[in-house]
């Protein structure tokens, strides 16, 4: 898979070069957005990171000519600016995350790890049920059944509890962002918001852990989201 850059800091550009290269992707590279453009459709990479401050247009202006194109690209902004009013711009440009600069290796590859899943999902090539449940510790997960049992003994889980642990079991080990959460378990983005999942992640804890102050099986991932562990 090959990862594109859009930024004129050339200091960004060897670093994130020397991220994504280490992680075993391909890298591209542009200055601009008129030749970050031309790349675009000549590497046809499978995620873009898009600065919004460049030379010549704003990346929000980039990020609304690809979409203008048809392109489902996952598109993340890497930008200083972090208030909620350029989010806000970026998302609705056609973006499908945001990451606010400094940020951490291991947050951005985790990020990165996410929107490519969210493709793979997106074009039939995620990841797939290889038997009838997922067991960890005395946790197991009926996939299709609404149904959990802990220790042998059904939890009561409602609807939409079961089927975002049945998303997260569905990967176990990787991080879900809440945007994908709310994809799965809400299927609009309008109708739910990253504190909602907040509330049914805590009301699933209370079911399955022993201490859901310090959880064992569904954990969280510090500013990114949530993973349900693969192994104890």
């Amino acid at each position: 898979m090959k990862i594109m850059l859009i930024d004129d800091d050339s200091s960004l550009q060897t670093l994130l070069e020397q991220i994504v290269r280490r992680k075993g992707y391909d890298y591209c590279c542009a200055v601009d957005g008129e030749s970050g453009m031309e790349m675009l459709r000549r590497e046809k990479p499978d995620l873009l990171l898009l600065d919004v401050m460049l030379p010549d247009v704003n990346g929000y202006e980039i990020c609304e000519r690809i979409r203008s194109e048809r392109r489902k690209i996952p598109i993340m902004f890497l930008t200083a600016k972090g208030d909620i009013v350029d989010k806000s711009i970026g998302f609705k440009a056609g973006a499908d995350d945001y990451l606010v600069k400094p940020f951490s290796h291991e947050e951005l590859m985790l990020r990165i790890g996410a929107l490519l899943r969210r493709r793979a999902r997106r074009d039939g090539d995620g990841p797939q049920h290889n038997s009838e449940k997922f067991v960890v510790g005395d946790l197991e997960i009926l996939f299709g059944k609404y149904e959990v049992l802990l220790r042998g003994k059904p939890v009561a889980l409602s609807s939409r509890e079961f089927e975002l642990l049945e998303f997260l079991a569905s990967d176990p080990g990787s991080v879900f962002t809440r945007d994908e959460i709310i994809d799965q378990a809400w299927g609009d983005k309008g109708i739910a918001d990253p504190d909602s999942v907040t509330v049914v992640i805590r009301k699933i804890r209370e079911k399955i852990e022993k201490d859901p102050s310090k959880p064992r099986y569904l954990v969280t991932v510090w500013r990114v989201g949530y993973k349900l562990v693969s192994h104890l």
